[in-house]
């Protein structure tokens, strides 16, 4: 069973930059020729929200309104890790940061200009916190 670990959560000022990390374990993905991976982040009080993905094949991304042009998503197939660069921080952009993978291209598809729909993602990792002030 593949499991993920995000890291690079912290507290920032507003303007800053963070770049969190979720690197995949074990289980089938390496397999895979392509599969869908993505940042998900929940605030309190709020649903979780798909704010980037991508698809390891070719690198084609997409991004949430709220995060393009500020965050940046990669991904490194020779460490099965993933990337997520976020510049220019807003106090908005506090929440918990989760990673996720796929095998479905679905998961990697924009539909109503919701990114990436969480029921498409079987593997999670824990989180990490970010907070802006």
């Amino acid at each position: 069973q593949v499991q993920l670990v995000e890291s690079g959560g912290g507290s920032v000022k507003a303007g800053e930059s963070l770049k969190l990390s979720c690197v995949a374990f074990g289980g089938t993905y390496s397999s895979y020729r392509s599969y869908c991976m993505a940042w998900f982040r929940q605030a309190p009080g709020k649903e979780r929200e798909g704010i980037a993905n991508i698809w390891t094949a070719d690198h084609t991304t997409y991004y949430a309104d709220s995060v393009r042009g500020r965050f940046t998503i990669s991904h490194d197939s020779a460490t099965n890790t993933m990337y997520l660069q976020m510049d220019n921080l807003r106090p908005e952009d506090t929440a918990t940061y989760y990673c996720a993978a796929s095998g479905e291209a679905a998961g990697c598809t924009v539909v109503g200009g919701v990114v990436s729909d969480p029921v498409w993602f079987n593997v999670w990792g824990h989180g990490t916190q970010v907070t802006v002030s």
